[in-house]
């Protein structure tokens, strides 16, 4: 492997115009598909196989002339202040209002309130459904205007009006100040970790370039593949985060190799042989845990984690190949100015490479961290394991739940509109629950009203129901739909259980009758995606950890460092569910946030953040312990192997982390609660693994097991190829007079102090 990419480092030194053309080509062509391609459209979360689905699927079919999933409105009025909506100038005001949007473009339908019953008992609150013909992101601007301007006019007339459904749902974009905060944050640690503002700019522009190509893709396929903005900015966000790292990495290697007195292209190839080698395996451990993702069976978020995947897979192609690339273009002018002085003085005396001397005086703060934690690695272990414990507690608490129009800011007309029917027709009213009876097992109209009666009257008796609607039959008359009014609000543990108990209830309709009986609704599916996802929590993690312990087993020839690893995960993954429970739960620092309203956890984040952060963490896992695992190669004690880690990548490693922190940080002040959830617990979750369990949990570990950390089975050697990521062959293959011996001289320090 090393040697491989040492030859892959050095031709794109060497055809570095040729390298830098064919990204720029691949970019252009990436925009350019992307301006040409339609709008992807925003599609509803998706459970196949789940009862809620089925009965989705069952309304499509059976009521073709209405889109089930498609675009609805309600208009909520509200009269004044001791008046009522049934007076005769707030009947006739909302009467035009209503009149001004049937028969309007794209929609399909509207209610009368008083016709239809949807006035509160004490009359103060009516509301109107209108139906539109397609989904909320194919509802042109005209006809979301056209239904703005028709609540403005009963405004005028002087009653509340506000507008609830997913007509007004728009969809995300990137690019608030908020990333760009993130970005610029990045933009100064990379010159604080660098030295250099030559080598900062190189690592963010080969950043920036792998995210617009990914970006382009993704919005050039929106339409094929069925891509949602989410995917778009998953893909974004990841790209930014590990481009910016792996970039890093490797050219804080190219700046050691060079100190070290070899040639810029000698440099740039074992900078990609040695730290591009960790580079590979970081980026496959996160692709295998995005692409794992798939065994979850949510269409959506499968396209989430090959949107990510994909955009790593691009990071690290990028990393490869156009860095070392840059490295030709700049050559030393990515070194701080005082060793291109130095090197340059040396050079002038007629001398050959010599290596960088470095500023005398103590350690740098990695190798002083590296030795206090040898020295107490019990007390380490025991603060930081305890304290991860602590923050992890909240987690016992989590709930999960999908976002509604009650988890937007009250400053949205959607939210408002949300309270008023609330507080008008009860808190079970924003989330009714849909009965699908499907007689076409049996034959005859009055079987299908029979049996509809019969459902009827058994939802009417289950306990926490508020009213049941009267039955809609299709045209085929085999099949009826009916609507139940939950007591309880739509993201309670209450109304969870209200729907077992309908479905618990109507199986002995169906055991008598031969119907089919399926309840549905927008909170029936999402208490079946929350209970899917956890019956897939177990399958996804035996994949994932187990496909990555066997990734890490090659990489390090080790079986407790694998294991270790993963075990470290799982706290640093526990505490950011803390950090989720105690931010959108219950409310802690959610003021300082942004947040505007706490409530159960989206239920798609702990699977989607176990599955981006387990990559993450090995991604910090493999950097630092690949240069402890290339010292104890080369015959260091594990307490050497140990502070030469640190001493070449904790501070390293320590920057790349405050990168991700800041780009995940910067997603949270995007007004979707998918990605505000995303950010703040990617976020949590990077600062809790790489400062908390890879710079303490980790160096106590290692210390305490000594050589046994390295210890492979011998029948596990002989099978395990031999991948050589510490670049030995490396070592072997290059002249003397090229490199000098690490013990000799000190590698060039990342930053103004070595560390």
């Amino acid at each position: 492997m090393a040697t491989f990419l040492y030859r892959i480092g050095r031709w794109a030194f060497r055809r570095r115009r040729l390298v830098g053309g064919l990204w720029l080509g691949a970019l252009l062509l990436a925009l350019a598909a992307a301006a040409m391609a339609p709008a992807g459209e925003e599609e509803d979360l998706s459970m196949p196989g789940t009862e809620s689905q089925k009965a989705f699927d069952l309304l499509d079919e059976r009521f073709p002339e209405s889109n089930s999933q498609g675009a609805e409105a309600r208009l909520v009025f509200r009269a004044p202040d001791g008046q009522r909506v049934t007076a005769r100038e707030n009947k006739a005001a909302v009467q035009d209002t209503l009149g001004s949007l049937d028969g309007g473009d794209q929609v399909a339908s509207t209610t009368d309130p008083y016709e239809s019953g949807a006035v509160s008992e004490d009359g103060t609150i009516a509301y109107s459904t209108i139906t539109y013909t397609e989904g909320a992101v194919d509802l042109t601007e005209s006809t979301k205007s056209a239904l703005e301007d028709a609540a403005n006019q009963a405004r005028d007339a002087g009653l509340t009006v506000e507008i609830g459904g997913s007509a007004l749902d728009a969809e995300e974009e990137p690019g608030g100040t908020t990333e760009l905060i993130g970005v610029a944050v990045a933009a100064v640690v990379l010159v604080l970790a660098l030295g250099s503002l030559v080598a900062a700019g190189l690592s963010l522009l080969t950043a920036l370039l792998g995210v617009a190509i990914a970006f382009g893709l993704v919005s050039a396929l929106a339409v094929p593949l069925g891509l949602t903005s989410t995917v778009a900015i998953l893909a974004l966000m990841l790209g930014l985060a590990v481009g910016i790292d792996y970039a890093l990495f490797i050219t804080s290697r190219f700046r050691d190799e060079c100190a070290q007195g070899s040639e810029p292209e000698e440099a740039a190839g074992r900078a990609v042989g040695t730290a591009g080698s960790a580079v590979v395996f970081a980026g496959a451990t996160v692709f295998i845990a995005l692409v794992g993702l798939g065994v979850v069976g949510i269409p959506e978020l499968t396209k989430m984690g090959m949107g990510g995947a994909g955009a790593v897979a691009l990071a690290v192609l990028v990393a490869l190949t156009l860095v070392p690339a840059l490295f030709g273009l700049f050559g030393r002018r990515i070194l701080p100015r005082a060793h291109r002085k130095a090197s340059s003085d040396r050079r002038s005396g007629g001398e050959g490479p010599h290596p960088v001397p470095t500023a005398a005086g103590r350690p740098g703060l990695s190798t002083r961290w590296a030795r206090f934690v040898l020295r107490r690695p019990v007390a380490v272990l025991m603060i930081a394991g305890l304290g991860l414990g602590a923050v992890a507690l909240p987690a016992l608490s989590l709930e999960l739940g999908l976002p509604g129009d009650e988890s937007k800011s009250v400053e949205t007309t959607q939210r408002r509109a949300y309270d008023l029917l609330s507080d008008g027709f009860g808190p079970g009213f924003n989330g009714p629950l849909t009965v699908v009876v499907d007689t076409s097992a049996s034959s005859g109209d009055a079987d299908t009203r029979s049996t509809t009666n019969q459902v009827v009257k058994t939802v009417r008796g289950v306990d926490g129901v508020a009213s049941v609607g009267d039955p809609v039959l299709s045209r085929t008359k085999d099949t009826a739909i009916l609507t139940a009014v939950p007591r309880t609000a739509p993201n309670s543990g209450e109304t969870k259980d209200l729907v077992h108990a309908i479905r618990g209830a109507v199986s002995g309709v169906e055991a008598d009758t031969g119907a089919t009986i399926l309840v549905t609704g927008t909170t029936a599916m999402n208490i079946d995606i929350s209970e899917a996802m956890s019956d897939a929590l177990i399958p996804y993690l035996t994949v994932v950890i187990g496909l990555a312990v066997l990734l890490l087993l090659v990489v390090f020839r080790s079986v407790l460092v694998p294991v270790k690893a993963a075990l470290g995960f799982l706290l640093s993954v526990g505490a950011a569910f803390g950090v989720l429970v105690a931010v959108f739960q219950w409310g802690w620092a959610a003021d300082l946030l942004g947040i505007e309203q706490t409530g159960p956890v989206m239920s798609l984040m702990p699977i989607l953040i176990i599955g981006i952060v387990f990559g993450l963490a090995m991604d910090y896992e493999v950097f630092l312990l690949t240069r402890m695992r290339e010292a104890h190669v080369h015959g260091a004690s594990p307490g050497e192997a140990i502070v030469g880690g640190f001493r070449h990548s904790g501070r390293v490693v320590a920057a790349a982390a405050i990168i991700m922190i800041s780009v995940f940080a910067g997603f949270v002040g995007m007004s979707s609660p998918t990605i505000q959830t995303m950010g703040v617990g990617l976020a949590a979750a990077v600062l809790f693994d790489a400062f908390v369990v890879r710079m303490a949990i980790v160096p106590a570990v290692l210390a305490l097991l000594g050589h046994r950390a390295w210890w492979l089975p011998r029948i596990l050697d002989r099978v395990l190829p031999n991948v050589d990521i510490e670049g030995e062959a490396l070592t072997r293959r290059v002249p003397a007079s090229a490199t000098v011996p690490d013990t000799a001289v000190p590698p060039l320090p990342v930053g103004r102090h070595q560390g």
